[in-house]
């Protein structure tokens, strides 16, 4: 079997601390395995290409090296229920379909799961400083294996962790009901930032939950997937600092959900 052994050293990640193991440690990570026949990922180099950033055959298999690893991890672990053969479009191409809509370089990616968007736009985009932020331990123990000089990856919840201005694009696939998901977003953007969840052609995407943020709708972009998937691309500006109560505790947004 032909491997590719990359040595990257971790800045400090911040963490909470029910994640002491790893904070502030530098250290070798063997990232990527390669397989003899490598997991094809055709609609994610369309889709990263026609975004503006055509992929290195390094960039290529280090996309196609973390997916190896993930199937290894997922047949014990259960990181996904997407189907192997549907990964290159759900998982990769569609983690790219966002690339023309970031602002800035400090990217938040909340509930990222075993590392969508944040892995592939940290390997497309490796100006980008990417942090990954989920509850989930269990993803978040792949996930580490494979972070990258330009990802950090964060074991916590947006409600405790307390982050203020501190990004210019926030995102996040599948997180929670959209006046959920802007609520523990907002916070961490930074006025003039944008955030920007994956969602879908249901979602109603104005509300007075919007303006009671310090956000404001902007615009609107859909994008297809080969599959037929629609992925649409509120944009939310931060037009005003969030108010200091939000985002409230789980309990609270689950029991009252703004809007």
């Amino acid at each position: 079997m032909a491997a590719l052994i990359a040595i990257a050293t971790l800045r400090a990640i911040r963490v909470s601390p029910v994640f002491p193991t790893h904070a502030g440690l530098g250290f070798m990570v063997i990232m990527m395995n390669y397989p003899m026949t490598a997991l094809p990922i055709p609609i994610t180099i369309q889709t990263s290409a026609e975004a503006g950033h055509p992929l290195s055959d390094f960039q290529i298999k280090m996309i196609q090296g973390f997916a190896e690893a993930m199937a290894r991890h997922n047949a014990v672990k259960n990181l996904t229920r997407i189907p192997l053969e549907d990964w290159d479009c759900r998982h990769f191409a569609e983690s790219v379909l966002m690339l023309p809509f970031l602002h800035g370089v400090d990217v938040l990616d909340i509930g990222c799961g075993p590392g969508f968007p944040s892995f592939p736009l940290a390997a497309v985009r490796p100006d980008l400083n990417v942090t990954a932020i989920d509850s989930n331990k269990k993803m978040l123990d792949f996930l580490i294996t494979q972070a990258t000089e330009n990802l950090e990856v964060v074991h916590g919840r947006m409600e405790d962790v307390g982050w203020t201005e501190m990004f210019t694009t926030v995102t996040g696939r599948a997180v929670a009901p959209l006046p959920i998901q802007l609520e523990i977003s907002a916070k961490a953007c930074a006025v003039g930032g944008y955030v920007i969840p994956f969602r879908t052609t249901h979602d109603v995407l104005e509300g007075d939950f919007v303006s009671a943020l310090g956000l404001e709708l902007e615009k609107v972009e859909t994008r297809e997937l080969p599959d037929g998937i629609t992925r649409v691309f509120p944009m939310y500006k931060k037009v005003k600092p969030t108010p200091e109560e939000f985002p409230r505790q789980w309990a609270m947004i689950k029991k009252h959900p703004l809007g």
